[in-house]
């Protein structure tokens, strides 16, 4: 669903181009056809402008490092490359360039869950996908549906991912999550019974106690991502009673430029591995090396 969503928008996109264009250059209206061009392609960067201004007011009061405004205009620049690339090329056209590898001769070598966030789907990670595949190392990526349905509901299908992955390896897999895809992961693991099936759980930008601009969300699974809203409270609860709560088995990448996860710090989970990406901002980070490190580096881990 999503990938045809977001294929509609880049048609759109290139098709409003092409009215421009044969609207302005028969007419030598060289300029506003320039023009109109930088608005579609670059109008993306004004809304990131304006998240990034809010994140470095709500963030003023935050327990993490301050950003330095040259960190702020360097995570600017590279999100603003990153999106377009990601949300009009990787997840609608190429989401499915890199099938989950689960071959039958890879018992004993474990494996790596791919979870994404909001608005996303597998194409997020092709880049980790080729890399792992190249590396032969067994991997599921998640399609988390319906997109704008509850976090509740993504379970199933984390389910089916460990499921698969432990028939295929005999070991724990591996989890990754980006963004919202931590919360899932967290929901899942939550339910009585899960938490010997997981080996160990990296998130990235993960609003772990909420964000700030969830305010403004109006579809379910963004509502239930609300700074201390009664989701994330229910989620805290269900942990407790059975006995989730321990997050040693997280690595928590967090960042004072994630201009969607603010303020920096509900980023992190008490008692888990938190590890600030300076300068990083949200989409960007999967690209970062240090969570891709850490990655190998638990893949050599066996016991």
């Amino acid at each position: 669903m999503l990938a045809r969503l977001q294929t509609c928008i880049a048609f759109t996109l290139l098709a409003l181009a092409a009215v421009w264009l044969s609207a302005t250059l028969p007419a030598g209206r060289w300029l506003a056809a320039a023009l109109g061009l930088l608005g579609l392609a670059g109008g993306h960067a004004v809304v990131l402008g304006v998240e990034f201004v809010l994140v470095a007011r709500v963030n003023r009061s935050d327990p993490a490092p301050p950003a330095t405004p040259l960190q702020r205009l360097h995570a600017w620049w590279a999100e603003c490359l990153a999106a377009p690339r990601v949300f009009l090329w990787q997840q609608p056209f190429r989401s499915r360039r890199w099938p989950d590898q689960l071959p039958s001769n890879a018992q004993g070598r474990r494996g790596v869950l791919l979870v994404h966030g909001f608005v996303c789907n597998r194409g997020l990670w092709n880049p980790w996908l080729q890399r792992l595949t190249a590396l032969r190392v067994p991997f599921v990526a998640l399609n988390l549906e319906p997109v704008f349905g509850s976090i509740d509901d993504y379970g199933a299908r984390i389910e089916d991912g460990v499921a698969r992955l432990q028939a295929c390896t005999g070991m724990p897999p591996l989890v990754v999550a980006h963004s919202m895809g931590g919360l899932a992961v967290r929901r899942w693991r939550a339910q009585g019974g899960q938490l010997a099936r997981v080996h160990h759980v990296i998130t990235m930008g993960t609003p772990h106690h909420g964000t700030w601009l969830a305010r403004w969300a109006f579809v379910r699974n963004a509502t239930q991502m609300r700074l201390a809203g009664p989701w994330l409270i229910a989620l805290r609860t269900l942990e407790a009673q059975h006995g989730a709560v321990d997050a040693s088995a997280f690595t928590c990448f967090y960042s004072h430029c994630d201009n969607i996860v603010c303020p920096a710090s509900t980023a992190m989970l008490p008692g888990a591995d938190n590890r600030h990406l300076p300068g990083v901002a949200h989409v960007h980070m999967v690209e970062h090396a240090a969570p891709w490190a850490e990655t190998l580096k638990r893949l050599d881990h066996r016991s």
